[in-house]
């Protein structure tokens, strides 16, 4: 270990590595945007919880009159939480069906209009 290195080091070291990648994000998430003719962004799961990276993408969208949505703070720690709140939402409908009665679609793009699609199977 290098004596000479210091929290601060790595504090330096970490935000230089967030720039980078936000930079990287952005500059990607603005050549989507211009191929598909969207302006129109939505950011959610883990990533959307880093403030950095939602103050470069809104500035880098604004700048093409585009702008970005993100879920409120606290359902942006993982994909999990976004899972367990549509699960809510279903329950809070009285859609319940025990797993063991019944298999259940995998939706890898499952739209949050359809949460009162039933399980599948018998």
């Amino acid at each position: 270990r290098n004596a000479a290195w210091t929290a601060a080091g790595s504090a330096d070291l970490a935000a230089e590595f967030q720039e980078a990648v936000t930079e990287v994000i952005a500059a990607k998430a603005l050549a989507a945007c211009h191929q598909r003719r969207l302006f129109r962004l939505v950011v959610a799961g883990g990533v959307g919880a880093n403030l950095r990276l939602r103050e470069r993408l809104n500035s880098t969208l604004a700048k093409v009159g585009g702008r970005v949505f993100y879920p409120e703070l606290d359902l942006c720690t993982d994909n999990g939480a976004m899972i367990a709140f549509c699960g809510a939402q279903r329950l809070a409908q009285g859609l319940t069906k025990p797993m063991n009665q019944g298999a259940f679609a995998i939706r890898p793009r499952w739209p949050l209009n359809q949460l009162s699609a039933e399980f599948s199977g018998g």
